[in-house]
Order: C-alpha cells, then sequence, then structure tokens
C-alpha cells in the first residue's frame, strides 16, 4: 500500500458518548429502583452570552436523556459575586443535588476562581476544585472526580484499545481545564509525558515523537501531518471557529490538527466536530451519577454509626 493510501482510524466520539449514555441511563434506572433516588445536576448559568446558552441547554437535554434530574439556575448578568456564592452554598446543602457546575466564563466583575471554590468538594463535577486537582496530582491519591474533557479523551484512547502503559504522550498546551489535568491522567497510567507550551523550542521535534498526541492548544490547524509520528494516536480537543464563507454561520469548526492531512499518518485520530465533545458532556453526566453514588454511600454509612 503506498503512503499516501493510509487513512487513520477515526474515533468516534459521537458514537462511543452515545455508548456511555446508555450505560448510565441503566445505571440511573438501577438506583432509582433501589433508593427511589435519580442523581440530581444543577446547571448554573450567569447572563445572557449565546455560546454559554446553547452549552447549557445541551447539558439539560443530556441530562433528561439519561433520567439525571437537572435543576436550572438562571441569574442575570448583573448579579453581585456575594448573591452568585450564596446560591452555590444552598445548593451545597440541597440534598437532591449531587452536582454543581457553573458555566463558564462569568461576567467579568465575578471572580471564577473564588466561585468555584465555594462549590462543596462533594459536588464538584467539574473536577475543577483544587482540592481534586491537587489529589490527582499526588502518586497513591484519588481524586473523587476528574474534570471532564481529560476524563472524556482518556475514555476514548482505552475504547479505542489505544495503550497508553510506556508510551510516549505529548499534551499540547497546559490549560487548567484541558491540558494540566490530561498530562497528569496520562502519568497516572504511567506513560512518559511531554508538555509543550507556547515557550517550548522547536515544538515540531517533540510532538514528532510522540505515540500519543493530546491537542489542546486552542491554535486553529496548528499542527500539521509532517509534525506526527506514523500510527500516533491523535486526540484533538481544538474547536477554533474559522471563516467559511461557503457555511450558512459564515464559520466552521476546526480543531488544533490539520486533520485532513494528518488522517494520512496517524493510526488513530479524532474529528472535530465529533471526537472529543460528545464525551466532555457524557463524563459530566457520569460524574453526576457518581456524586450520587458517593452521597448515598455517605447516607448510609452514616445511619450505620
Amino acid at each position: 500500500m503506498a503512503a499516501s493510501d493510509h487513512k487513520a482510524s477515526i474515533i468516534d466520539g459521537k458514537a462511543i458518548a452515545q455508548t456511555i449514555r446508555s450505560e448510565i441511563a441503566a445505571e440511573v434506572r438501577d438506583l432509582s429502583q433501589k433508593y427511589g433516588k435519580v442523581p440530581g445536576l444543577a446547571v448554573v448559568i450567569v447572563g445572557t452570552r449565546k455560546d454559554s446558552q446553547s452549552y447549557v441547554n445541551m447539558k439539560r437535554k443530556a441530562c433528561a436523556e439519561v433520567g439525571i434530574k437537572s435543576v436550572d439556575v438562571d441569574l442575570p448578568e448583573q448579579v453581585s459575586e456575594a448573591e452568585l456564592i450564596q446560591k452555590v452554598h444552598e445548593l451545597n446543602e440541597t440534598p437532591d443535588v449531587h452536582g454543581i457546575l457553573v458555566q463558564l466564563p462569568l461576567p467579568k466583575h465575578i471572580n471564577e476562581e473564588k466561585v468555584l471554590t465555594e462549590i462543596s468538594i462533594e459536588k464538584d463535577v467539574d473536577g475543577f476544585h483544587p482540592l481534586n486537582i491537587g489529589k490527582l496530582a499526588m502518586k497513591g491519591r484519588e481524586p473523587l472526580f476528574l474534570p471532564c474533557t481529560p476524563k472524556g479523551c482518556m475514555e476514548l484512547l482505552s475504547r479505542s484499545g489505544i495503550t497508553v502503559k510506556g508510551k510516549k504522550a505529548v499534551v499540547v498546551g497546559r490549560s487548567n481545564i484541558v491540558g494540566l489535568p490530561v498530562s497528569l491522567l496520562l502519568l497516572k497510567a504511567d506513560a512518559t509525558v511531554t508538555i509543550v507550551h507556547s515557550y517550548s523550542r522547536d515544538p515540531e521535534a517533540i510532538i514528532r515523537e510522540a505515540d500519543i498526541i493530546i491537542a489542546a492548544a486552542g491554535q486553529p490547524m496548528m499542527i500539521k501531518s509532517s509534525w506526527i509520528k506514523p500510527g500516533a494516536a491523535v486526540i484533538d480537543v481544538g474547536t477554533n471557529a474559522v471563516d467559511d464563507p461557503s457555511k450558512k454561520s459564515g464559520y466552521r469548526l476546526v480543531g488544533d490538527v490539520d486533520f485532513a492531512e494528518a488522517s494520512k499518518v496517524a493510526g488513530h485520530i479524532t474529528p472535530v466536530p465529533g471526537g472529543v465533545g460528545p464525551m466532555t458532556v457524557a463524563m459530566l453526566l457520569k460524574n453526576t451519577l457518581e456524586g450520587a453514588r458517593f452521597y448515598l454511600q455517605m447516607k448510609k454509612k452514616r445511619l450505620q454509626e
């Protein structure tokens, strides 16, 4: 077979996420029958940003699909930081809420870090609480929740039969939401991990050594096929809007990897859209289910004491 005829195996995030959702729906039914309780997720949105609204609607719809109760908290753009924190405290105390998600970004007058730290660690289904990230960084410690997108990346690898142990993994980007936690997860899974960021010298040479590439830099089509080792697994977390007059919206979404060209070299690759995106929502549902399980275990423990 000529090299140019090579086609990477496409990792279908949509299909994998659908399988996970079916598994979650079955477990939610099981909880409901056993305990007469279903997991509850509070989704808090401040203001009317179009992209945030559509993300939130998607999350609420996904909850309904698997039988998770969605608690909708819509707050006006001008809500004060104190009022928002008060709302978070109320949700911390609500027994039917097992997960709290505050949709980011928040308006400029609100300190995001301050608000996120107020979410009870037992309900931190986004996995962003410093204690959860801290435990993720330590050997022999297990966080209560893993951040959804990194957890989704790992799930895509494992469900596609890609071994992580002993492999060279390169993570492109070092954000608190994806780059940093996913590199910690890869490390926990026994990969040798390198992080490439804006100050890295010769990123191309570093990326070319990788058996596994996790691209999360937010730079449209930055990673070219020549940067990819033949047969490598490529997980593209990037979601970048680029102008496209042929589309009704005037734009299309592309990843951080030049998909068309990279597909000719990589062994496995995720498309954008339809790769990592659907997994993030599936992992949020999974974390909410785990939150409900944790709550029921604690309740049982307290009753036994």
